[in-house]
This record gives structure tokens, sequence and C-alpha cells, in this order.
């Protein structure tokens, strides 16, 4: 019997869903999917009989969300938080064909270094 897209879904299967799978040994790295939980607020798995965690497709699309800002774009904890935190949208799709969205937080960083230095060299003169 096969599950719907709607049903919860296990730890495990979330951790296969999003690919954490330990390189060397094949076991799944369920221990990051609960790591996260602790960050981010934002999930919260249902907890049934047997105290295992069951995840609906919103949680799991906001761990889909986290993992492609924490392993594909690089991001930090903290930035992913303050990104979760904002108003912005989060819609993954729109992260990743956003070029601006993409780079906007080392962009950001590299204009506050010009800045202090323009100001620096201009109260040198």
């Amino acid at each position: 019997m096969k599950k719907t897209n709607s049903a919860y879904k296990s730890i495990g299967e979330v951790a296969k869903l999003l690919n954490l799978v330990n390189r060397e040994t094949g076991n799944l790295n369920t221990h990051t999917i609960r790591f996260w939980e602790k960050q981010f607020k934002q999930i919260k798995p249902k907890i049934f009989a047997g105290k295992r965690r069951y995840y609906d497709q919103y949680s799991i699309s906001l761990l889909q969300k986290i993992h492609y800002l924490l392993k594909d774009k690089g991001m930090t904890i903290y930035g992913v938080k303050k990104l979760l935190n904002s108003n912005k949208s989060l819609n993954i799709d729109e992260i990743q064909n956003d070029p601006i969205n993409n780079n906007n937080f080392k962009i950001k960083n590299k204009l506050k270094k010009i800045l202090n230095l323009t100001k620096e060299l201009k109260e040198l003169k």
C-alpha cells in the first residue's frame, strides 16, 4: 500500500527525500532533521504514539527550503533564521531562480565593507 502525498511522513522518509544520507555508512542522517527542529521553531512535527515524529507537507516544504539554503547556497543557520523570520517570499523556486537573491547576502557584506572603506578614505583627506 502506497502513501498519498498528503499523508504524514516519518523522519526516515523525510531524510531520504532530502537525501540526508551518510556517504560512508549509507545510513539516514535523521539527527540533522532533529537538530534543525531545535534551531528553527517553525518546524513542528506531529508526535504520535511511540514518540515518533511525523511531518506534514508544510513541514517537509520548510525542511526542503532550509536544506537548500544551508547545503546548496552555503548560508549560515543565522542567515536562514533571519530569512525565515522576514516577510520575504519563501517560494523555493523564486529563491533558486532569482540571481539577486542568490548573492544577496554576500553582496550586502561586500557593499558594507566598501562603504566603510570609502568613509575611511574620505576621513584621511
